[in-house]
């Protein structure tokens, strides 16, 4: 009687084993195809974000690029403004200078008048 018991626990346990095993491989496949629905997924966003990072990549290098020539630009203003100033700054230096020697020879000549007088 023992061994008839232990044949069918062991038959039991076979068949038992069978049924995991397939509930395995039932569960997994759902698995793996959740995976590949994610990854798929995935691509699709990666699509996106790339598609939209050079969207907003140009959209920038087309706003950017008239800010870029407008400074250029002001750039050369700004350096042509400065030689114009130094130009006038030098002109003025000048004209102190010799309204300042015009000054002193008008003050030597009126000491010099009121030290003939």
């Amino acid at each position: 009687m023992s061994p008839q018991k232990s044949a069918l626990t062991k038959e039991d346990l076979k068949s038992f084993k069978q049924e995991i095993i397939h509930q395995f491989h039932v569960v997994s496949e759902g698995v793996i195809d959740q995976v590949k629905l994610v990854a798929e997924g995935v691509g699709t966003v990666n699509e996106k974000l790339e598609r939209t990072c050079k969207e907003l990549k140009e959209e920038i290098d087309n706003k950017t690029q008239p800010i870029a020539q407008a400074v250029l630009a002001l750039s050369g203003k700004v350096v042509a403004l400065d030689g114009e100033v130094d130009r006038i700054h030098q002109e003025l230096k000048t004209e102190i200078q010799e309204t300042r020697q015009e000054v002193l020879a008008a003050i030597k000549f009126s000491y010099a008048e009121l030290a003939n007088a």
